[in-house]
């Protein structure tokens, strides 16, 4: 294992607010306001939310008519992807003059392996900091990091000190960090997952560990192993500059099964939402649409259309998962979780990763 070799050193970068500090610093008449970047309408989706939004409650992937109920002076700023892009690549232009070793999660997120770094720098903390300090002096932006001897610890130390810092878990002190992290805190751990670690007295990353192997296979199948391993602070996924995404998605899992067909739709919209997000962000077009519908007994089932032409537009991804939808219904039994995914994918640009927390 990893922790008997020499220690990588990996840092976790996160933009703070990307895209609404991207628009706080290009207008600064929004500076100090809560803003949420997304479409305000009564279907509209926030894309990310300012600090000051955040203080009411107000977050990415929520629903517009729910964030401006939460926060009645929230001002909607139309997204500007060109902007974030741009704004991406001074970004990572940054990050190259350390490593080659870039893994980009989105347009503001990448893991750096940088055991071995193109400035010769002996500290990994000392590496953060410069990073940091860079991206502010060239952008104007701040960005909080998290430093570790793998991805999973860097990615949570990263959220430690959010905004503006940064957070250090080397290997001495890692198990120990894990055993007191509650389990809904996780990277990789969603509120449906964490509901059913609850059900099962699994209430921190200690409760974790004190099951077996076999009996977390059991209960939560191929993301058994990875949870064995990552209560015991061991992460040996590499930093990876070259993965290739042939599909993005989106699922959800309620909290009580669906029955009628415009729940179910409605269930659908935050999802396609998050995708088309993506696709815009990352000028990907992409031409098949699944659908995942998991039943209340835990079954699957997929259908997929392709259509002649690329996906133009949200709404036409809804009437493409609307058809595939519809003829599910009426249904014999309930459903659980709710998916849709794009695949056939065609883009150019280097962020060829998911935008957004979406299950893939």
């Amino acid at each position: 294992m990893e922790t008997a070799l020499r220690p990588r050193k990996i840092i976790h970068v996160d933009m703070d607010a990307f895209y609404a500090s991207v628009e706080q610093r290009d207008n600064p008449q929004l500076r100090g306001l809560p803003i949420a970047v997304g479409h305000g309408e009564a279907r509209g989706v926030v894309a990310a939310a300012s600090y000051e939004a955040r203080k009411f409650g107000v977050h990415s992937a929520m629903p517009s008519v729910t964030a401006k109920r939460k926060c009645p002076e929230l001002i909607f700023v139309i997204p500007r992807f060109d902007a974030y892009r741009a704004v991406s690549q001074e970004i990572h232009a940054i990050f190259a003059e350390y490593t080659p070793l870039v893994e980009p999660l989105s347009l503001d997120e990448a893991y750096l392996d940088v055991t071995e770094n193109l400035k010769g720098m002996e500290v990994a903390t000392e590496i953060a900091e410069e990073i940091r300090g860079q991206i502010k002096a060239r952008t104007g932006l701040t960005a909080s990091a998290g430093v570790s001897y793998n991805k999973f610890l860097a990615k949570m130390a990263s959220d430690q000190r959010k905004p503006d810092g940064l957070f250090v878990i080397t290997p001495k002190n890692g198990p120990a960090f894990v055993e007191a992290l509650p389990v809904k805190k996780f990277h990789g751990v969603g509120p449906a997952t964490a509901e059913r670690m609850h059900r099962l007295g699994i209430e921190t990353g200690a409760d974790l560990r004190t099951r077996n192997l076999a009996f977390l296979q059991q209960h939560f199948g191929k993301s058994g192993p990875y949870f064995y391993w990552i209560a015991r602070g061991v992460d040996e996924r590499q930093v990876n500059p070259d993965r290739v995404r042939k599909s993005i998605g989106a699922e959800d899992t309620f909290s009580t099964d669906i029955h009628d067909f415009e729940t179910a739709r409605a269930g659908l919209q935050p999802l396609i939402e998050k995708v088309w997000r993506y696709c815009e962000v990352n000028r990907i077009h992409a031409k098949t649409v699944t659908l995942k519908v998991k039943w209340e007994d835990f079954t699957q089932i997929t259908r997929s259309k392709t259509v002649t032409a690329p996906i133009a537009s949200a709404g036409e991804l809804a009437d493409v998962s609307t058809l595939l939808l519809l003829p599910l219904f009426p249904v014999a039994k309930g459903i659980r979780l709710l998916g849709v995914s794009l695949s056939s994918l065609d883009g150019t640009t280097v962020e060829d990763k998911p935008q957004l927390a979406l299950a893939l």
